[in-house]
């Protein structure tokens, strides 16, 4: 895919309540499971010691085994490992063809009015609320290079919203 350089940054504020009282301590990964199979991100999610997984696309399903919402709850479930799907904050169908076509300007265009939809705004500040809890996160999507990927957006908002530091995992491929 092609990579731009001129992205915008998209500002906490347009689109939630700002934090209370950022946490430096809370943790915040992000993985893509691109070119994975379940057992490779199992075990790095295993190694971050992440406790809830948050599925932040916004169809939960998937053409490779082991990554649609059910198989990847349960899977998730038998290793201690919780599941959320925020579902609006994943990326329109604009902005997915966009992205898969290679017009990454277009799909942070569109990411970047989608944030600001209420449903988004929800969803948003119940990921900040969770991150505040402490708990180690982390942000699933398919994407193996962050930047290509919406869960970047998501973890830059995050971190200004909570100091979370940001980590991103990469799990070995197949």
């Amino acid at each position: 895919m092609a990579k731009t350089k001129n992205r915008t940054k998209v500002k906490a504020t347009a689109k939630a309540k700002p934090a209370s009282k950022p946490s430096s301590k809370a943790k915040l990964f992000t993985i893509g499971y691109e070119k994975a199979k379940p057992d490779a991100v199992m075990a790095e999610l295993k190694r971050a010691k992440v406790k809830l997984l948050v599925d932040t696309r916004a169809v939960a399903a998937s053409r490779k085994p082991g990554f649609s919402k059910r198989q990847l709850a349960a899977s998730l479930d038998e290793e201690g490992i919780a599941y959320l799907h925020l579902q609006k904050l994943g990326t329109p169908e604009e902005g997915r063809q966009a992205a898969r076509s290679g017009d990454i300007d277009t799909l942070w265009r569109v990411y970047n009015k989608h944030l600001k939809t209420p449903e988004a705004i929800a969803a948003m500040d119940e990921l900040v609320s969770i991150v505040k809890s402490g708990q180690p996160v982390c942000l699933l999507c398919y994407e193996r290079d962050k930047d290509c990927c919406h869960r970047t957006r998501i973890a830059e908002i995050v971190q200004e919203r909570t100091g979370a530091s940001v980590v991103d995992l990469a799990p070995a491929l197949f």
